[in-house]
């Protein structure tokens, strides 16, 4: 995605947060997964949609030390489609970069 980047800025803030890669667009985060265990990734997500995900989705679940209202986590190989998956960290990297412009 047009200037992304990535980066491991938690290595020892807590526990495990050594492997914890951050992709990043302008300094801000629009996705993170933990690359030793690669089960699932945290986005940032729009506030009008995270109910109905979190409804229609068992893999959709409240993000690990991020605010539950602009986060959400998905496990990886249950049952969120790859497409969709990869529409929603499109949708993550959109969000944040319209933030940026404001």
């Amino acid at each position: 995605m047009p200037n992304s980047y990535e980066g491991m800025p938690f290595n020892g803030f807590f526990r495990n947060s050594r492997s914890i890669l951050v992709f990043y667009i302008d300094k801000k985060m629009f996705c993170m997964v933990d690359i030793d265990k690669f089960e699932s990734c945290t986005i940032k997500c729009n506030t009008d949609t995270i109910d109905n995900l979190k409804e229609q989705y068992h893999a959709v679940d409240k993000p690990f030390n991020l605010s539950s209202k602009y986060w959400i986590s998905i496990r990886f190989y249950e049952d969120v489609p790859d497409r969709l998956l990869k529409k929603m960290i499109r949708e993550s990297y959109d969000l944040v970069s319209e933030g940026l412009k404001r």
